[in-house]
C-alpha cells in the first residue's frame, strides 16, 4: 500500500515553531483529504487537525486551536502543519493520513498513512 511521508520534525523549546510536511511520491494528493495525528508514548493516537481536498474545510483539535495551521499547495502536491507557541504537552509522534472524504480523515478512517515523524518540546 502507498504510505505518506512526513518532514519537519526536531527538537524545540517551548514556545518555539515547527513546521511539518506531509507528501507522497507517485500518487497525487490532489483528490484525499488529509489529517495531521499525534501519538505520544503510552498514549493513543490523537487527531491534531484536518484539510479538505480543495482546502476549503479545516477542523482543529481544541487543544492545538490559535496555535497551529494546517493548510496545502496541491502545486507541490503538499501538506503543512504550521505549529506556533509549542508546549511540551504537543511532544508526540505525528503522522499525516490521506482519506477520500473529509468525514472520514476528521473520523480517523484513513486510507495510507506516513511513518511519522518525532517531535519533541522541551527546555
Amino acid at each position: 500500500q502507498l504510505q505518506l511521508v512526513e518532514s519537519g520534525g526536531g527538537l524545540v523549546q517551548p514556545g518555539g515553531s515547527l513546521r511539518l510536511s506531509c507528501g507522497a511520491s507517485g500518487f497525487t494528493l490532489d483528490y484525499y483529504a488529509i489529517g495531521w495525528f499525534r501519538q505520544a508514548p503510552g498514549k493513543e493516537r490523537e487527531g491534531v487537525s484536518c484539510i479538505s481536498s480543495s482546502g476549503g474545510s479545516t477542523n482543529y483539535a481544541d487543544s492545538v486551536k490559535g496555535r497551529f495551521a494546517i493548510s496545502r499547495d496541491n502545486a507541490k502536491n503538499t501538506v503543512y502543519l504550521q505549529m506556533n507557541s509549542l508546549k511540551p504537552e504537543d511532544t508526540a509522534i505525528y503522522y499525516c493520513a490521506a482519506a477520500g472524504t473529509f468525514r472520514a480523515v476528521v473520523d480517523g478512517r484513513a486510507r495510507y498513512w506516513g511513518q511519522g515523524t518525532q517531535v519533541t518540546v522541551s527546555s
